[in-house]
């Protein structure tokens, strides 16, 4: 791919989804916003709705990477070049996304986020492909962003998820839907710790505890759910000051390279 055409796409991409998000909820589409599609399915992983105010913070990220990635020292930033098309095939399924989600095709919306999870994993690995000659402003306006966003992602993956299953009335094998929600909570707090301790990713185990509180806040009332997103946040905060204080820890240096 060019180099400027690269940089054009990611910026073309990044406005289409910036657009259609904004104008789902001002508008809306189809008549309802993507909060009240959420509430429509009473789901016990779904946190309270403060919590989604976090795209705002990722979307400022990932204009702060368009902004970055076009700038002509950048044109043969072997990691940019990698990471482009799929942050450009990432972009173009969040945005069929909001169509699908308000248009109630639940089913169609799970796939389409799996798509946005996939590439934004392939993403997050392009970015640390090589090591050598990351700087600190790509730090800021890059890697922080995705990793951001990819820890916001794997929590909107199994809300979608959840929702999709209570769409379909699947019973969960006789297993409480509080019980089920705990298992996701503790498999999203295991991945926490393997993105803290294998990759020295802060900011993405930062996410969870916020998802994981927001969780809390909104449920409450089932103790089960609400104790158990409590302690997972409570563990991974413990888990981030005892990382943070070992030598040579990306904290230490403010950088969130692996």
């Amino acid at each position: 791919m060019k180099h400027a055409l690269r940089q054009t796409l990611v910026i073309s991409a990044l406005s289409m989804t910036l657009i259609v998000n904004a104008l789902a909820n001002i508008l809306p589409i189809n008549g309802i916003t993507t909060g009240e599609r959420s509430d429509a399915y009473p789901t016990l992983f779904t946190p309270a709705g403060y919590v989604f105010s976090i795209w705002g913070l990722i979307y400022l990220g990932l204009i702060a990477y368009a902004i970055f990635q076009a700038l002509p020292a950048q044109k043969e930033n072997g990691r940019l070049q990698a990471l482009a098309p799929w942050f450009i095939l990432n972009a173009t399924a969040n945005t069929v996304w909001v169509f699908a989600w308000h248009y109630d095709l639940i089913g169609l919306s799970m796939l389409l986020i799996s798509i946005v999870l996939v590439s934004l994993i392939f993403a997050y690995r392009a970015l640390r492909t090589a090591e050598a000659g990351v700087t600190r402003a790509e730090t800021w306006t890059t890697r922080l962003p995705f990793s951001i966003y990819l820890g916001w992602l794997t929590v909107a993956t199994v809300a979608n998820a959840s929702v999709w299953l209570y769409q379909l009335g699947w019973a969960g094998f006789g297993i409480s839907s509080g019980i089920w929600t705990v298992l996701m909570i503790v498999v999203a707090s295991l991945l926490g710790l393997a993105f803290l301790f294998f990759v020295q990713d802060f900011a993405y185990t930062f996410v969870l505890i916020w998802a994981f509180v927001g969780i809390a806040v909104k449920h409450w009332d089932v103790q089960l759910v609400a104790i158990s997103a409590v302690v997972a946040a409570a563990l991974l905060v413990v888990a981030c000051l005892l990382r943070g204080m070992a030598p040579g820890t990306p904290v230490k240096q403010m950088s969130w390279q692996a």
